[in-house]
């Protein structure tokens, strides 16, 4: 069982370590490629890498378990992404990132609600909350100001619940007791489908022929291969060795991945308020974990 519960918290650790870095591929890319179609080459990527790797098709799926695969199609792979995307074409990318971590909140609601076997919340998953969120806030304003804009903002609050659905929904699929890169490529198939209308009103364009640029490529393998099929299926696994509710207080740590990737990579400066703000998202996130047999552990 322990080391069940390890492997569930290394692949969220791996995961997340993955996501946080993300940015930097998209930035490359955004030069030459609207978000919406960065978001379908990447998922039709991974989605061919999972069927690659596990050409099996799924057996005697039953039509109440169809329904969550597209539930969770629509919410972690459609809805999540496009809204994040146009929230940042309302709202400054920081009010963005503090927002969006609030999506471990709404799991924790959504799970007391709709998964019994998550058990009881206990105080320090809140505790722990409340400082993670002072910590990503730190880390996203670091010297800026808050600027509320209401479109983008409540747009980012959209997706940080979207995709609290969509943790649930996995914690749902994990039960079903079929394999993980079967379920994720499930996932993925139902997800790709619902963006195909989104390609249209965003003025989509095929034109392969940009990933001539090795750059390109790269980055879009990084995202396709590493960020989707492979971090989907670890974050799946994760969710179903941790719970839904452990699993998600792992997104506290995208900014502090994001602060250690600009210094590394982009050689940005550190400041006394991100190493802050890195501190306390850390210490939120162990916060949350402490004694944490009420904070979505099931096993």
């Amino acid at each position: 069982m322990g080391n069940r519960r390890s492997a569930g918290h290394l692949a969220a650790l791996f995961t997340i370590i993955i996501w946080g870095t993300t940015f930097i591929s998209t930035k490359v890319l955004l030069t030459d490629f609207k978000p919406v179609e960065i978001l379908f080459f990447r998922f039709v990527m991974g989605f061919a890498a999972l069927f690659l790797v596990c050409p099996h098709r799924m057996k005697r799926v039953e039509r109440k378990q169809e329904l969550t695969f597209v539930l969770a199609g629509l919410c972690g792979i459609c809805l999540y992404y496009l809204l994040e995307n146009i929230a940042l074409t309302y709202t400054m990318a920081s009010n963005v990132g503090v927002i969006i971590s609030v999506a471990p909140f709404f799991t924790a609601v959504l799970s007391r609600l709709f998964l019994k076997s998550e058990g009881k919340l206990r105080a320090n998953f809140f505790i722990g909350f409340v400082v993670a969120m002072a910590g990503v806030a730190l880390i996203s304003f670091n010297g800026s100001r808050m600027e509320l804009n209401p479109a983008g903002d409540l747009l980012a609050v959209l997706a940080a619940f979207v995709w609290a659905c969509y943790s649930i929904l996995t914690r749902k699929i994990s039960s079903f007791g079929y394999p993980v890169i079967l379920t994720t490529r499930r996932t993925f198939f139902y997800g790709i489908l619902f963006m195909v209308p989104a390609l249209f009103l965003f003025d989509f364009e095929v034109r392969l022929e940009r990933f001539a640029d090795m750059t390109y490529l790269l980055n879009i393998l990084y995202l396709g291969l590493g960020a989707s099929a492979l971090c989907f299926a670890t974050w799946n696994l994760a969710v179903k060795r941790l719970g839904a509710v452990r699993t998600s207080v792992y997104i506290y740590m995208v900014p502090v991945i994001t602060v250690v990737t600009s210094v590394l990579v982009l050689k940005e400066p550190v400041t006394w308020v991100s190493v802050m703000g890195t501190v306390l998202a850390v210490a939120g996130l162990f916060l949350s974990e402490y004694n944490g047999k009420g904070s979505g552990n099931s096993e």
